[in-house]
């Protein structure tokens, strides 16, 4: 069975269940079910910002930091979707050469799918099953579009938002979208001389926050992840984070990923289902030649299509 595999840490089980998740494939979900009382154990730690920040040479020195400490990883990155195969467009061994044969290290590209938020719907059951083999620390690494990256911190644990000093209108952004979801700011690609300008600023937004007496204030790391420059200090306020975070109660955040994981879930099941209905009876492609037709228009054809699925 592959619960019991996968709960022994074999990477080839957890391949083909993570590679079910992914396809919707009948009958992985009920491994899931039995994989997930077996979590809780790993620290999940989120990295989020624009794209060429340097997020994934970020993690890449993280792990290679982490496993000269004994620690195990599991790494699940993010990508766009290609339009031809459906998939992740950048490889997962791709990003990470160094730690591919490192057996201790799993590491997984996935598409969004067209899932807004950064995320991609099976990342969820993906982080079950990663932290169900035993890994110690799971990132996530966002598929790096900007503004919507939000969903990583209903997952992770600790949220590190990338940033660099040569993002141009970047700090502005900050401002308006992903400021609020940060637990630590990584200043990457810090030996650029108008890093310390960028420190400043974020400096200066994060003062603002002190004075609204918040408890957390993200402390802001400077890296330079090809050169191994601060990582470990980024390692240590991850740590220092997760202890903070204990020491608030794990209620918060279960609650949110509770909710985010349910609704996901519910979402997924209840238009299979609808879907699965409808077109058994015809009536989701009658409605569909109705639209083309000009004779109703997509909103009104969606309306009635869940009152006809209601009615059944």
């Amino acid at each position: 069975m592959q619960t019991e595999k996968i709960l022994g840490g074999d990477m080839k089980a957890a391949a083909q269940l993570i590679r079910g998740i992914e396809d919707g494939v009948p009958g992985k979900m009920r491994e899931l079910k039995n994989l997930f009382p077996h979590t809780g154990r790993a620290h999940v730690i989120g990295l989020t910002g624009a794209p060429g920040t340097g997020k994934s040479t970020l993690i890449d020195s993280m792990v290679h930091d982490l496993r000269k400490k004994g620690r195990s990883v599991g790494i699940l990155a993010i990508d766009p979707t290609s339009p031809l195969s459906d998939g992740a467009i950048l490889g997962d061994r791709v990003r990470m050469q160094r730690h591919a044969e490192d057996k201790s290290v799993f590491i997984k590209s996935i598409a969004t799918r067209g899932h807004l938020g950064g995320l991609s719907r099976s990342a969820f059951g993906i982080v079950t099953v990663l932290d169900a083999m035993g890994k110690d620390v799971i990132f996530v690494e966002t598929v790096g579009v900007g503004q919507d990256e939000v969903d990583v911190m209903r997952l992770a644990h600790t949220t590190i938002v990338v940033i660099t000093a040569e993002m141009g209108d970047g700090i502005q952004a900050i401002k308006s979208g992903i400021l609020e979801i940060a637990d630590i700011f990584a200043l990457n690609k810090a030996d650029q001389m108008s890093s310390d300008i960028t420190l400043n600023k974020i400096k200066m937004m994060l003062n603002m926050r002190q004075l609204r007496k918040e408890v957390w204030i993200p402390p802001v790391v400077q890296t330079s992840a090809t050169r191994g420059q601060g990582i470990h200090e980024l390692l240590c306020q991850t740590q220092n984070h997760l202890v903070y975070f204990k020491s608030q109660g794990l209620d918060n955040y279960r609650n949110q990923k509770t909710l985010t994981e349910l609704t996901t879930h519910f979402k997924k099941i209840l238009v299979e289902r609808a879907l699965s209905t409808l077109e058994l009876k015809k009536e989701w492609q009658t409605i569909m030649e109705r639209i083309n037709r000009g004779e109703i228009d997509p909103y009104s054809a969606a309306e009635e299509l869940v009152s006809v699925m209601l009615k059944k």
